[in-house]
């Protein structure tokens, strides 16, 4: 289920922009819309790439704009073009679409970026599973915290840093919008390591825990306003209203009716900590030690362990039958997303106010997360830019679980930017997840075993093996 593309998200809480030193800046008058370049970096990732095609050449206002794709393989990158072209016929629009195997010149003079890369591909996702899980350390989807969390951002962190610079040299001015997990982190060093202060991370996650649970009580979506903040994956629903009056209640007795409900990690959670997660169950089993480590806890909660490789070989499946589609004459259908990155492009270009979520550097936008921390916050956009929202306090139950994730990145951000190895065992060791399941000698000998698989994506200071 979509929204039209580019509309705002339905209900949220009118922010109070945030204007201090966010990412926001003073951005420069926008172009003629028909001179807006937007380049995609890893647009490899056909399927996600047709969708926000979708969106952005749905508004009249971007029907020209200068479309720049990139990516390293030549196959999905004809893929990518074909059906940008295919997607841009059926919008009737005309877009000025080009095709790059070389990044610089994709993003010469761009005003916009969208980054989707996926460092290593498929065959290091299994890799991030099949190691760990030899030691018996569980996971689900394993790309934002966690073990494989940790091992996706340090093989991602050399091409964000080659990316950074690339845009400082020849599109200065451009908009970052990332995509690409593990999404806290990934800002985190980008902001640290590149110097990028026009940079802001994005995940449907709020949209869409809104969306589905005014599903689950039958109450219109365009009828609710909301509030969430936190960190990317595990931010809370603060608050969620309609007509002025909360919608807890209302929650909590479709709980109460419903012993099947209680079989899910969110609800778990939100039953003891009083705020619901933004994240699914299966994401959220690997933010803390206490469900993944416990078979008995998997099976009361139905815990799908090793999910995100099923999610890998059918994303490979729907890019076979895109590939194959387009070049039988026979293209798919042209469907759009609630994605936000469609939305920020319009709203600066056109003057356009709405508010979308973000994930910034934590410039006092929540009082008890570090300053060091990259938070999920709602941002008002319009021609000046993305302007976070300063939240306050969080509920202290909350950012007590949102510090021990914001500690974990920070440790691998910091293994990257300092170059020490020791940092990467460090931030397993703090990690909750794989801290509960070993001790800490295989928590390093699994360090060791993951450096020694991933070694050639890794920055060359960080391929140390330490041993205990």
């Amino acid at each position: 289920m979509t929204d039209a593309p580019g509309s705002t998200p339905a209900g949220t809480v009118p922010p109070t922009p945030h204007r201090s030193d966010g990412p926001a800046g003073t951005t420069r008058p926008a172009r003629a819309s028909g001179e807006v370049k937007i380049a995609f970096v890893g647009a490899g990732s056909v399927v996600f790439t047709q969708g926000l095609l979708a969106d952005l050449l749905a508004f009249p206002e971007l029907a020209r704009a200068r479309i720049t794709l990139h990516d390293i393989d030549p196959e999905r990158l004809a893929t990518a073009e074909a059906a940008a072209r295919h997607i841009a016929s059926v919008r009737g629009a005309a877009p000025k679409i080009t095709a790059h195997l070389d990044r610089r010149a994709a993003l010469e003079d761009a005003d916009f970026v969208i980054n989707t890369v996926q460092v290593g591909m498929d065959e290091a996702t299994r890799t991030d599973f099949a190691v760990p899980a030899r030691y018996g350390l569980r996971q689900t989807i394993g790309d934002t915290l966690g073990i494989g969390g940790i091992f996706r951002a340090l093989r991602t962190f050399p091409l964000l840093r080659a990316l950074g610079e690339d845009i400082a040299e020849v599109c200065p001015d451009a908009w970052l919008l990332n995509y690409t997990n593990p999404m806290a982190m990934n800002v985190m060093y980008l902001t640290r390591a590149t110097g990028l202060r026009r940079v802001v991370g994005l995940c449907h996650s709020v949209y869409w825990t809104v969306h589905d649970l005014c599903e689950l009580l039958g109450v219109p979506f365009e009828e609710v306003s909301y509030l969430a903040a936190g960190v990317n994956h595990q931010a809370w629903l603060l608050r969620w209203e309609r007509a002025g009056r909360s919608l807890y209640p209302l929650l909590d007795e479709a709980i109460a009716k419903d012993p099947q409900l209680r079989r899910r990690v969110r609800v778990d959670m939100y039953r003891r900590l009083g705020h619901y997660p933004t994240e699914t169950s299966e994401h959220s089993s690997e933010y803390v030690p206490w469900y993944l480590r416990h078979d008995s806890e998997v099976a009361r909660l139905r815990l799908p362990v090793g999910a995100y490789l099923d999610i890998v070989q059918e994303n490979t499946a729907a890019y076979e039958k895109t590939r194959a589609a387009l070049a039988a004459g026979t293209p798919l259908p042209v469907e759009g997303t609630t994605e936000y990155a469609p939305q920020i492009i319009h709203s600066i270009v056109t003057g356009t106010p709405r508010t979308v979520y973000g994930n910034v550097p934590n410039r006092g936008l929540v009082d008890n997360l570090p300053a060091s921390a990259v938070v999920e916050v709602p941002c008002l956009v319009d021609s000046l830019g993305v302007q976070p929202t300063r939240v306050g306090a969080l509920p202290p139950q909350c950012a007590a679980l949102n510090r021990t994730y914001v500690s974990t990145g920070d440790l691998v951000v910091r293994a990257a930017t300092e170059g020490d190895p020791r940092h990467i065992r460090h931030a397993a060791m703090i990690d909750p997840a794989t801290a509960a399941a070993l001790p800490v000698e295989r928590i390093w000998d699994l360090c060791d075993d993951l450096v020694r698989a991933h070694a050639d994506l890794l920055p060359p200071e960080l391929r140390a093996v330490l041993g205990h």
